[in-house]
């Protein structure tokens, strides 16, 4: 999958930044990422220090941007802008306090067309990613929220899991914009989206606040995107197995064979996908934030290079 989106992406002149530029795994996948011509980075931090500790580990970063936010040329004309985007409720002050800090500065170079997409969270919370995000980004036209989303993968076998990571106990609108927003993150990554609305019961065989919001949402969800197959409620096992399906829910085109999953809530979604990864062998990709304007995604503090390249190649993809 990553090698047909990295080669995708190659021409396309994509630029991602880094917000954190000095972290040996961040210029790891700098160095592969120009080496390799399949997107344009930027580096944020000190240039002296961005190159020394690049030139200590080894890594040719000779085909990226490096900017300092404390030396920037614009920095004038981004403050101007960022206090327009906030509509008082910071000063010029306090904006250029912010800007100090790579993740405002990183996403405010989005916002001003300076690059495509960031990726940060190396070294800090996923709070701190996604609120410069929701402040000067915004949502997109139509969307009230950011939700997230875990790519599973094992070979050839792909399956999206949703929200596991942002949003805790979801209305039964906002699973509905959960579950079309994930549709297309899906369908990005070439999985034909075929959504389960998970809970424990199926079509009606149990009882209880989530069924009901499940059973409602799943509702809603046909009437405003009439375009997507989806099918709810659903047992997890009815939703993956021909055979359960076949007994439980035999006329669903869904129900056996479903690749998109929707949880009633964050706790259910959490475990879900990291049972699919400690116990089933899938590789997570994520969380891949969505309902944002331009791509922003964060990373585990605990992540290594390679998962650093391969969410950048997610990110940049996303764009």
């Amino acid at each position: 999958m990553f090698t047909k989106l990295a080669n995708d992406l190659k021409g396309t002149g994509r630029t991602l930044v880094y917000t954190e530029g000095t972290d040996p795994r961040i210029l790891e996948s700098a160095a592969k990422l120009t080496g390799e011509g399949v997107m344009n980075i930027i580096l944020l931090g000190n240039p002296e220090e961005v190159k020394a500790v690049a030139a200590e580990k080894g890594f040719d970063i000779s085909g990226c941007e490096i900017i300092d936010p404390a030396a920037y040329a614009e920095l004038d004309a981004m403050v101007e802008q960022m206090v327009a985007l906030r509509k008082g409720k910071m000063t010029e002050e306090q904006v250029r306090s912010a800007l100090a800090k790579s993740n405002y500065f990183g996403t405010m170079l989005v916002k001003m067309g300076k690059a495509d997409c960031l990726l940060g969270g190396a070294t800090y919370s996923t709070a701190d990613t996604v609120r410069p995000a929701l402040q000067l980004i915004k949502t997109k036209p139509g969307n009230s929220l950011v939700s997230s989303c875990f790519i599973l993968v094992k070979g050839e076998e792909k399956m999206a899991f949703a929200d596991c990571a942002i949003n805790i106990d979801p209305t039964e609108d906002d699973l509905v914009e959960i579950a079309a927003e994930t549709a297309k993150t899906a369908d990005t990554f070439g999985i034909d989206p075929r959504i389960a609305m998970l809970c424990y019961s199926t079509l009606g065989s149990g009882k209880g606040e989530d069924v009901t919001k499940m059973v409602n949402a799943t509702q809603k969800i046909k009437e405003q995107h009439p375009e997507l197959k989806v099918e709810g409620e659903l047992q997890f096992d009815a939703a993956v197995s021909p055979v359960v399906a076949q007994v439980k829910c035999p006329d669903s085109q869904v129900a056996g064979k479903a690749n998109t999953f929707i949880f009633p809530d964050i706790t259910s979604g959490n475990i879900g996908y990291k049972i699919a990864a400690r116990l089933g062998g899938f590789e997570a990709i994520g969380p891949i934030l969505q309902g944002l304007n331009a791509p922003i995604n964060d990373l585990s503090r605990g992540c290594n290079a390679e998962e650093v390249y391969k969410m950048s190649i997610v990110t940049a993809a996303l764009s």
